[in-house]
């Protein structure tokens, strides 16, 4: 540990570039993937019948359970489910994935193809069990 403090004061303008590097990276993914929606939020837009939610996982991940309500549109296939989403396109789309990692490129997606509101749950289903709420399957 001393010779990690030893390294940054001798060169502090090396590991103020590779912080800065980092601070922009995390700016950059988070602004990439677009607005951020908890499962608790996801819940109360879908309450008030102002959200769907496109659930973009693969089959065999959807099998063992989704969203009540959800839309499965695998995300290899956004583009062909196009005129299926474009029905729900005055409400809030809302992405999820298995952890979070994929829904951004979704949203991209989506977004490039001129949905504007468009969000992506933090964390996925796996946060949405976490929070403990259901999951019905088919």
């Amino acid at each position: 540990m001393d010779r990690l403090f030893e390294f940054v004061v001798n060169h502090y303008i090396l590991v103020s570039i590779f912080v800065a590097l980092l601070a922009a990276l995390f700016l950059l993914e988070a602004r990439r993937g677009g607005r951020k929606v908890t499962p608790q939020q996801a819940v109360s837009l879908i309450n008030r019948d102002e959200a769907v939610i496109i659930d973009v996982r693969d089959r065999k991940d959807v099998k063992e359970g989704r969203i009540a309500g959800s839309l499965h549109v695998p995300l290899s296939s956004i583009k062909d489910h196009l005129s299926e989403l474009k029905k729900h396109q005055d409400k809030e789309l809302i992405v999820v994935d298995k952890m979070g990692q994929h829904g951004a490129t979704a949203v991209k997606q989506l977004n490039a193809e001129g949905f504007t509101k468009v969000s992506r749950m933090s964390g996925g289903i796996a946060d949405w069990k976490a929070s403990n709420l259901p999951l019905v399957k088919k």
